[in-house]
């Protein structure tokens, strides 16, 4: 039986699974890429070759790679899971029941490989190929959306998370997000590597409306010995954090939740994108955003079901603590203040550990990569010029489903 289970951030990685950019980044246009998300328009077929490079350095380090519309194609050939992922993603209140019901028709009889292109990448009411006699229809133009594109599941951290022995199934703050969990939703329930395997479901496969209790990968640091960080950003409430917490705990999966405040703002969209673990005592830090003076709460198991919530000083010192460590070593973003500000937003501290010491990070960021290699960091350079436009680095890029614990 396929073990899934992440022990740490920076034990062996062994199986992860990501998005190759497609059909979502070429529905990108300067028109609605802000409100899909992006800050501009990407060149999808060197995005494409960037990706596979990325893809091709894990593999190199015998990491398993999975691709997300992969997977979810092979989620579709079971009739159970197309019917209900056809069912939420068009749903009769999205489109009406009469042309809902078309689409669903439509789509039910094209290969699943095609569906799942679809489902990530959008439908416009020009590419249907017959047009019945409904309002909804009558009122769009060509290039209007049936199905709204998906290009942020670049990032297939934030989406779910695998934390010890489970999977938090996240309910993403925007609603530019909110329908790539159904995509995983499906996946987790019906996927033959994941249908039977024993995993726990800690948050987010429920059907309910969870309000202002939002969670994303990015902010979710399963940082080892029973110990999770998790960042309160733009995107992940203090709700989601106490929601995640306890089912952790009720589970026996984790021992302590550090949580610590973030700005909300968008140089600054996950913990991950400010601060990552690379090695057993070392962190890299974007000293302007991880200051010493961030709120920082312990969330400890209490009594009776309820959790202990204690504030405490110095992020650093709680996480030495949880750690076991004397002294953490921080790496600070490279260059002068200029040089940090911009590598920071080219994603320099967003780097995917793949064993202790040893990350995948952008080639770009010069300034911080030359002084991780002084710290004993070895950095297996990735091209970003235009996988970094999309502001998520080689972690967001990455949803691990395997590695080991410290």
């Amino acid at each position: 039986m396929s073990t899934f289970y992440v022990g740490s951030e920076i034990g062996q990685l062994r199986r992860v699974l990501l998005h190759r950019p497609e059909l979502s980044l070429k529905r990108l246009t300067p028109s609605n890429c802000q409100d899909l998300l992006f800050d501009d328009v990407l060149s999808v077929e060197r995005a494409g070759e960037e990706h596979d490079q990325f893809a091709q350095v894990l593999r190199d380090q015998d990491v398993e790679v999975f691709l997300l519309r992969d997977v979810l194609a092979e989620t579709l050939a079971i009739a159970e899971a197309k019917e209900w992922l056809l069912a939420n993603q068009v749903s009769d209140y999205r489109l009406g029941p009469s042309f809902a019901n078309d689409v669903r028709r439509y789509l039910s009889e094209l290969p699943n490989t095609e569906i799942a292109s679809i489902m990530i990448g959008g439908l416009t009411f020009g590419e249907m190929p017959f047009s019945g006699v409904n309002m909804v229809q009558g009122m769009a133009n060509e290039s209007d959306f049936i199905i709204n594109p998906l290009p942020n599941h670049l990032f297939t951290r934030d989406t779910s998370c695998w934390v010890y022995g489970g999977v938090s199934i996240n309910p993403m703050a925007k609603p530019a997000r909110q329908r790539e969990t159904n995509n995983l939703k499906a996946i987790y329930r019906w996927h033959p590597m994941f249908k039977d395997a024993d995993f726990i479901k800690y948050y987010g496969d429920e059907e309910r409306n969870y309000d202002n209790s939002s969670i994303e990968g990015g902010d979710v640091e399963v940082i080892g010995n029973g110990a999770v960080l998790i960042g309160m950003s733009e995107r992940t409430t203090p709700q989601g954090v106490e929601h995640l917490a306890r089912q952790l705990f009720k589970h026996e999966q984790a021992k302590q939740v550090i949580a610590i405040e973030l700005p909300h703002h968008r140089s600054c969209m996950h913990l991950d994108t400010v601060m990552t673990h690379m090695d057993y005592d070392t962190f890299s830090v974007y000293p302007e955003v991880v200051r010493k003076d961030v709120k920082c709460w312990s969330l400890t198991p209490g009594t009776a079901g309820n959790l202990s919530v204690k504030e405490k000083g110095y992020f650093v010192t709680a996480i030495e603590k949880a750690l076991g460590v004397d002294q953490l070593k921080l790496i600070t973003t490279g260059g002068d203040s200029f040089e940090a500000e911009r590598e920071q937003w080219n994603d320099a501290n967003n780097v995917l550990t793949v064993r202790p010491g040893v990350v995948v990070g952008y080639e770009r960021n010069v300034y911080t990569n030359e002084k991780y290699d002084k710290a004993g960091i070895t950095v297996l350079p990735i091209p970003g010029d235009e996988l970094g436009r999309g502001r998520g680095g080689a972690r967001c890029m990455s949803c691990p489903l395997e590695r080991d614990g410290l």
